[in-house]
């Protein structure tokens, strides 16, 4: 039996920045009556407090709920409120030459001019993130910028040259994060592993980019046992059947959002 579910956020819990639905905010309390939970993604921690941690329903067991931000690099636990338990964070000097590698190798990309929302640099403490759009892309814009992941990949390769000790990975749809070498899902999820005491063995990774050179393709070093869905209605169904199985009971069927989420979820055994 599984002790903790962990999961990916946009994309797989939510919308790229939005709010969990109340359906998911739902669904998850009710995980959490029954195993942990933690959520490890490249968001920093605002972005975890309003689309997680402010979503979830009166009576919910916050303190199973194991909180992630940048990669892992943070983590923050409920002890009758939100608290960081620890932090990775950059030196200043770190932080300089990051700022510096982004203004070289944007100057020497092709990118065409467009509107971009908000900041495209964001500095999260223990992670630089990039986002082509701005931070306050809307969600159309952002799934038309780089479907191809041309435009990062190019950019991606310009920072590895110029920051070759740190770790430079796509991230989202229009995102380049940049960490520290070794930083990644697996970092992450070892880190889990340590603080929690629960071993990897005894875990579950839910994620929407299992794939070769996906964002969450990292998870599978740890030997974890893994799902891949395609978006957060695939997530509901899986989370329903895991409640479901561990119940010993057969799930309900899960209210599919749109034609895509109908397809039935992976094997809750497979290891991507």
């Amino acid at each position: 039996m599984k002790r903790l579910v962990a999961f990916d956020l946009d994309g797989t819990l939510a919308e790229s920045k939005q709010m969990l639905t109340r359906e998911m905010a739902d669904l998850l309390a009710r995980l959490l009556d029954i195993v942990d939970a933690a959520v490890i993604s490249g968001g920093d921690w605002p972005q975890f407090r309003h689309q997680v941690a402010e979503r979830l329903p009166a009576g919910t067991r916050r303190e199973g709920l194991w909180l992630m931000p940048t990669t892992g690099t943070k983590l923050y636990r409920h002890a009758g409120e939100w608290r960081e338990i620890y932090a990775e964070r950059f030196g200043d000097a770190e932080r300089t030459a990051i700022l510096a590698a982004f203004d070289r190798a944007l100057g020497k990309a092709t990118l065409p001019a467009e509107r971009i929302w908000g900041e495209r640099i964001e500095d999260r403490g223990s992670q630089f993130t990039f986002s082509g759009l701005g931070q306050d892309a809307p969600l159309e814009a952002k799934a038309k910028w780089d479907p191809d992941r041309s435009k990062r990949t190019a950019l991606q390769a310009e920072l590895q040259r110029l920051l070759p000790d740190l770790s430079i990975r796509l991230g989202g749809t229009t995102s380049i994060d940049v960490t520290r070498r070794g930083i990644d899902k697996a970092h992450g999820l070892a880190r889990l592993a340590r603080e929690s005491g629960i071993p990897i063995a005894d875990m579950l990774f839910v994620g929407d980019a299992l794939y070769p050179g996906g964002n969450d393709e990292p998870a599978r070093r740890t030997g974890i046992d893994a799902i891949q869905v395609r978006d957060p209605g695939e997530t509901r169904t899986v989370i329903a059947t895991i409640i479901a199985c561990l119940h010993g009971q057969a799930p309900s069927p899960a209210r599919p959002s749109s034609a895509d989420d109908r397809r039935p979820p992976g094997n809750l055994n497979q290891s991507r």
